[in-house]
């Protein structure tokens, strides 16, 4: 673990105030969900808390599946993270976190298709040269948990409706499953 030099008290009711350069440099939002973790040492230690990350195995099977299917890679993400990948240089990929632009499209709670011009597609992580060709949000409780992205390349042609129906079935499955 590494110190922060930063010290703050608990009020009254409880609370502490997380500082703004952590919440900024950890991506944490209002609203978010933190887990507590204490050991016997007398640490308390807050983790962001995705709930697609503790569905453990079922979404990196679900996008395993799906992947060898639509022969193409397919990646699961929280609303940060990537949490499941499938395809070459997977175990790169997980851990890693969405761009921005990913972020505000699952944001919107809509399912994205790539248009057929390449130059105008979206990017899944930053500084990648990987194409966003499907996006759907997972919508869990009301709330936009994550995604299923399809990956590809300039050279890979727009999707057709069949796929971008198999990434919002994807979508769904795995929102009913954290509903469940």
């Amino acid at each position: 673990m590494k110190a922060t030099g930063i010290v703050r008290r608990i009020d009254e009711l409880g609370r502490v105030v997380i500082p703004k350069e952590i919440r900024r440099t950890q991506r944490i939002r209002q609203g978010d969900a933190l887990e507590i973790f204490t050991d016997s040492g007398g640490e308390v230690v807050f983790k962001k808390y995705s709930p697609l990350v503790e569905l453990g195995q079922i979404s990196g099977v679900y996008a395993d599946v799906l992947s060898k299917n639509l022969r193409r890679p397919v990646l699961v993400c929280d609303r940060d993270t990537i949490v499941a990948a499938t395809g070459p240089n997977k175990g790169e990929l997980k851990g890693r976190p969405v761009s921005d632009a990913m972020q505000k499209l699952l944001a919107m709670r809509t399912p994205y298709t790539a248009p057929d011009d390449p130059e105008r597609r979206m990017r899944a992580l930053e500084r990648s040269d990987r194409q966003i060709l499907c996006a759907a949000p997972i919508v869990a409780h009301g709330d936009v948990e994550g995604g299923v992205l399809l990956l590809g390349t300039a050279k890979d042609p727009a999707p057709d409706e069949h796929t971008a129906a198999s990434i919002a079935i994807a979508a769904a499955f795995l929102a009913k499953w954290m509903e469940e």
